[in-house]
């Protein structure tokens, strides 16, 4: 998945039919990885497709 491929991607349409979107940009602002994790598992996002966002985290060490 590229990050183009991300913008409008299923995880984020997931997310957004939760109503947990707010709560996952939140996480991701905050580098709070299990709760990034958890909310896309609850999701019943692919485990590839929330590797790929966990490691997207983890590159932007802060950068976001």
């Amino acid at each position: 998945m590229t990050d183009e491929e991300y913008e409008g991607s299923a995880v984020l349409e997931k997310l957004m039919e939760r109503g947990v979107l707010d709560e996952f940009w939140e996480a991701v602002d905050s580098d709070d990885f299990g709760t990034a994790k958890r909310l896309l598992l609850d999701c019943g996002i692919e485990p590839s497709a929330i590797r790929w966002v966990i490691q997207k985290m983890r590159d932007a060490d802060g950068d976001h």
